[in-house]
């Protein structure tokens, strides 16, 4: 089995004591040419054609092994059927393919013509889909034949965007659309790689993501092909994907969260990527998906790992898995404690955005501190600043931020927001990069996260963040799901509001209220508990599922009673 392509990008040694160690050694070097289809997906294709590089299965039972040979042959064809549509280096094609096994070999491909890959959900609406044609000049939409609605979205984008020129749809024929399926297999299987300035590279662009943003339009971040390398940190040294071993990321490919779990770091590491493709998440579904398939590192949102631990994990073999992650939220500490005693596994956290890969994470030489997102990752000089600009001390709330040189950024770190210079500065501006979540640093280096920092409740004098509250509420059994915001308050200025969705079997009264608001008093601190609590059936969430915790906020606003100058309850 070749060695771990990793190591040859690492200008230092891979094995560290300590993370003091890690963070002063750790550096990845850029080679002069980088493109990683060609030096990493092609490269293990030439010296493993029969290496595992995609294990897919979906909810019939069908199981495709799919090798780095079988992705390479189809890369190079997709990338002939690409190039005969008129697809060129620069050119942006919108990619709507689920869990699609075509995936990979598509992107692949668009990387060897060196067009950036727009990578979008099943979930747009058609209005998003005009939106998000209109903004990055997408030229080619390649979308799945299992949604109606984008399919008819794609169609109404060609109408209302004279730019769109080609819709394809992945399998089938359908009018107004070429097939990939049908035709890719005519396409020859060598592909002549580009030379000169049309040879993809480095500093060209790669990835156009749009952020799920809780208010506003989404925002389009640009990464370069020298990205992929920052994902060694997201692979081996927080998830610990395994050489030789499989990866499981719960993710649809049209997220950022995708390239984290399902392809560069991963192939880098050396493990192959499973992919499970759903309709919907069904805990006890993806827990035989662990045991059949001896997955070996798995990363999911706390929200999973809590709907996972309803279930009994009798009769699942659990006993290859050696690493999880999580990430996306503050993790409970009673539900990783839980998960620690199910499987001997600890879950380790993480901080990022789609701006950057990993940036504050548990490494494995760090002590497991379950609600805390870790220390920074050696690729980023990361920092807490007060509103000053002044760094915060131990137990002080402040803005995570990272400083660098936009001329010369890390390893990692997107570029700036595509054709949107105002909104680029408005977060880089001074050689700080502000990620817009605010945070607390303990004594030991370790930080804790507070919510955005539009979240961040201000309450007669203090600073509450929602995480810590919703935290402390996940632990009462009746609570499925909750979202703490603020609400107008004439004498405090705000007050904590909770909004809940309850678990199956629990009735929402005035009882419960006061249950879960003496729960709170005496899990975390007593200014904390939500003087307000609504029950709900289900949270406004985004499309990616984060929640719309402005929506809440807005309807707060509105439910104020003259008289009294409170929120009603």
């Amino acid at each position: 089995m070749m060695q771990p392509l990793y190591l040859d990008y690492l200008s230092c040694p891979v094995q560290y004591a300590t993370y003091d160690d890690f963070n002063k050694k750790f550096q990845i070097t850029k080679p002069e040419c980088f493109n990683f289809a060609y030096d990493v997906a092609d490269r293990i294709a030439a010296e493993e054609p029969d290496r595992l590089a995609v294990l897919w299965t979906d909810e019939s039972g069908q199981c495709i092994r799919y090798t780095f040979g079988e992705l390479m042959e189809e890369s190079n064809r997709a990338a002939n059927w690409f190039t005969s549509l008129g697809i060129v280096k620069g050119d942006r094609v919108m990619l709507v393919l689920r869990r699609h096994l075509q995936f990979w070999p598509i992107l692949m491909a668009l990387h060897k013509i060196g067009a950036v890959a727009v990578p979008a959900t099943h979930l747009l609406t058609e209005k998003d889909v005009i939106y998000r044609v209109n903004a990055a000049g997408i030229r080619m939409i390649v979308a799945t034949y299992r949604n109606e609605t984008i399919l008819s979205a794609c169609l109404a984008a060609q109408q209302a965007c004279p730019g769109l020129q080609t819709l394809a749809i992945l399998k089938g024929r359908r009018e107004g659309f070429v097939s990939y399926n049908q035709e890719v297999l005519a396409c020859s299987p060598q592909w002549m790689r580009p030379t000169g300035d049309a040879y993809p590279c480095n500093e060209d662009p790669l990835l156009l993501y749009f952020t799920s943003g809780t208010t506003g339009m989404p925002k389009m971040v640009q990464h370069n092909h020298y990205y992929p390398l920052g994902h060694i940190v997201t692979a081996v040294y927080w998830q610990q994907c395994v050489n030789g071993g499989i990866h499981l990321t719960i993710s649809e490919t049209g997220w950022a969260k995708s390239v984290w779990g399902k392809l560069y770091g991963q192939w880098l590491a050396g493990s192959a990527v499973f992919v499970y493709e759903f309709e919907r998440f069904i805990a006890r579904d993806v827990l035989r998906q662990l045991s059949q398939h001896g997955i070996t590192s798995f990363c999911a949102p706390p929200t999973m790992y809590r709907y996972l631990l309803q279930e009994s994990f009798d009769g699942y073999d659990l006993s290859k898995l050696q690493h999880c992650s999580v990430a996306g939220e503050p993790l409970n500490p009673d539900m990783a404690a839980e998960w620690l005693k199910r499987t001997h596994v600890p879950l380790l956290e993480a901080f990022g955005q789609t701006e950057l890969v990993v940036t504050l994470a548990t490494f494995p030489f760090m002590k497991v501190c379950p609600g805390s997102m870790g220390k920074p990752s050696p690729l980023f000089d990361v920092d807490l600043i007060d509103e000053d600009g002044n760094s915060c001390p131990p137990g002080v709330t402040g803005e995570i931020v990272v400083r660098a040189d936009p001329q010369a950024r890390p390893v990692g770190m997107f570029g700036g927001y595509y054709q949107d210079g105002d909104r680029t500065q408005s977060v880089w501006a001074d050689g700080i990069y502000h990620t817009g979540d605010v945070a607390w640093r303990d004594e030991w280096g370790y930080y804790w996260y507070v919510g955005r920092s539009d979240d961040v409740i201000k309450s007669s004098g203090y600073r509450i963040g929602p995480f810590e509250v919703e935290s402390a509420l996940l632990e009462h059994p009746a609570v499925l799901e909750t979202a703490i915001t603020g609400a107008p308050d004439e004498l405090r200025g705000q007050v904590v509001k909770a909004t809940i969705v309850l678990k199956p079997g629990y009735l929402a009264s005035e009882e419960l209220k006061k249950e879960l608001q003496e729960h709170v008093k005496h899990t975390t601190a007593p200014y904390k508990y939500p003087r307000i609590i609504e029950f709900v059936s289900e949270l406004p969430k985004t499309i990616s599922g984060k929640i719309r915790r402005v929506e809440l906020r807005q309807k707060a606003e509105t439910q104020i009673d003259p008289s009294k100058g409170e929120p009603k309850i």
